[in-house]
């Protein structure tokens, strides 16, 4: 739960985008503006590793920040963070560890397994907007329901794999094999549910970096630029009312 003052950066998924992860820290001027005593946080919406070739040097980078500044550093548990039952396709994160570290890259791996259970699934800021990796569970009646999502009532999954759909109502079977397309019915009913007006999510790749989904109400968020030519994040005033244009003019894209 965070407070609908100061500002936010959200960036999406990386990766192992070294290079990109380098490039949002220098334009946002995160460091510097931390120590010059700014109100303002990190948030990361997971999938940090895999596909890329700098997976190790990515974790390094964002476990570095959040040890140096936790108060101002927030990571959010996205499909490839290893979630038992749930494992990502494909998934190079122990090979990268093991060409890096030979025998201790199985080590790493399985501290970084038991580091991901403890990593956030949700943001909510006060009245304003849910971060998360992928989605909202489907059924969830309450507020609970999501901040106790588990893979025994499926929550976990449907926050961790499904992806918003157009000219749906409700859910339908996803084709990447687990969590559900969800339709703009199922968006407003959970937004209502938290009292928010927009959901920013991480997950699938986009050409332009961003694309929008149910009017608006869904942002999606891709900081890797190993897949198009495009890739940004995004930055928040939460001091000023947040509606569909601010939310767009809030895209930094690069």
């Amino acid at each position: 739960m965070l407070p609908s003052s100061g500002k936010i950066i959200i960036i999406g998924d990386l990766h192992g985008d070294l290079k990109s992860l380098v490039k949002i820290l220098n334009q946002s001027r995160f460091l510097e503006r931390v120590a010059n005593g700014e109100n303002i946080r990190l948030v990361f919406l997971g999938d940090y590793g895999d596909r890329g070739d700098s997976s190790p040097e990515v974790y390094h980078i964002i476990l570095e920040l959040k040890t140096t500044l936790p108060q101002y550093v927030i990571l959010l548990r996205g499909n490839h963070e290893g979630v038992a039952g749930l494992l990502p396709s494909p998934h190079d994160l122990p090979d990268q560890l093991v060409k890096k570290y030979d025998h201790n890259g199985l080590k790493i791996y399985k501290q970084l397994l038991r580091l991901f259970d403890f990593l956030y699934t949700t943001v909510l800021v006060e009245q304003n907007v849910a971060l998360v990796h992928v989605g909202l569970p489907s059924n969830a009646k309450s507020f609970e329901d999501i901040a106790f999502a588990s893979t025994t009532n499926c929550y976990l999954e449907e926050i961790l794999l499904s992806d918003p759909k157009e000219d749906i109502q409700g859910t339908r079977r996803s084709i990447r094999g687990a969590g559900r397309f969800f339709g703009s019915d199922v968006t407003e009913r959970i937004l209502k549910i938290l009292r928010v007006n927009f959901i920013i999510r991480g997950h699938e790749p986009c050409i332009r970096g961003f694309k929008t989904n149910h009017n608006g109400r869904i942002l999606t968020v891709f900081s890797n630029k190993c897949y198009y030519k495009k890739a940004c994040y995004v930055e928040l005033n939460l001091n000023e009312k947040l509606g569909a244009k601010e939310l767009m003019n809030s895209i930094e894209q690069f």
